[in-house]
């Protein structure tokens, strides 16, 4: 763990810190990685504290960046920079993850994280977007398509889940065993973090300074831990019993599509983009060689490339 990540707490904690153990305090998160100065907002929502920022001009279209699961917000950063000049920026932190945080009710679905979507877009007076979205999140963007699909003007789905998973990834399959939910809440060290970071990257060469600090700390928001398992358990009955449905669901699919997919994602397999294409004709792909399964964080510059020039194609 690095200084900086430590200066998170008092000394005597860092120790314990090391091992894992223990939430860090809501107000030093905040004030590090969702401060005012650098334009996040925060917002009542169905139950959650949603932590939001809504960036560049409202005169310009609006374009909502969705992340996955265990990260945040800031995984768009270099999405953020390449868009800023012609688009309305909204991003969020799901609930159950980053600085939105737990359910008050400690409830979470699918259907939830789609309606906060939508709660959002309102509060924010937005009345149609495109909609970018990785992993969950591109599942939450599609899904919110079907729903609302007067809202969506194109859609960039990078990685998303919808099909099912044959092989789950290790941090999901492991909210399944007994007493995770006790255990992983409890002690959660930063190299189970780490893996897991190094394994969404294709190449992990490419994982800047301060990533991994960012993904630990944030992992250590009061709650998240225990968020994250009922979230993944949730996500493991879906792919069980709902997933079946897909085919049909994104045959319904509306907007203009964009998929793009890392060759090496080890956690959505790219044997998923012939399904896509089989059930969604006419959808734009994009494969990236020697990539995982966040283009956004890992290669921003050329993938919001892509993005931008189907957004505006």
């Amino acid at each position: 763990m690095t200084a900086n990540s430590l200066s998170l707490q008092p000394p005597l904690a860092a120790g314990f810190a090391r091992l894992g153990f223990g939430a860090l305090p809501l107000e030093r998160l905040k004030a590090r990685y969702g401060n005012a100065a650098d334009g996040s907002r925060y917002v009542e929502l169905d139950g959650f504290n949603i932590h939001y920022r809504d960036e560049g001009s409202r005169d310009k279209p609006a374009l909502v960046m969705i992340h996955g699961v265990v990260a945040s917000l800031h995984t768009w950063d270099g999405w953020v920079q390449a868009f800023a000049s012609d688009y309305r920026i909204i991003r969020f932190d799901v609930p159950g993850f980053g600085l939105t945080g737990p359910a008050r009710d400690g409830k979470y679905s699918a259907e939830r994280m789609i309606r906060v979507l939508g709660l959002l877009l309102d509060y924010l007076q937005v009345g149609k977007a495109d909609i970018a979205g990785n992993s969950l999140g591109g599942y939450i963007a599609w899904n919110f398509a079907l729903a609302q699909p007067q809202r969506v003007g194109k859609l960039v789905l990078v990685d998303p889940a919808g099909y099912p998973m044959h092989k789950v990834p290790w941090m999901i399959a492991a909210a399944a065993l007994p007493g995770a939910t006790i255990a992983m809440p409890m002690w959660m060290p930063r190299a189970l973090i780490a893996q897991g970071i190094k394994e969404v990257y294709g190449e992990p060469g490419r994982i800047k300074p301060g990533v991994v600090d960012r993904y630990y700390d944030l992992s250590r928001r009061p709650g998240n831990r225990r968020s994250m398992m009922d979230i993944f358990r949730v996500l493991l009955k879906v792919n069980k019993e709902e997933l079946h449905a897909t085919p049909s669901r994104v045959a319904q699919i509306q907007a203009p599509t964009l998929l793009m997919w890392g060759e090496h994602d080890r956690w959505i397999s790219p044997k998923h983009v012939p399904l896509w294409q089989r059930d969604l004709p006419g959808l734009q792909v994009k494969v990236y060689p020697g990539v995982g399964h966040i283009p956004m964080e890992e290669i921003p510059e050329q993938s919001a490339a892509d993005a931008m020039k189907f957004l505006r194609g």
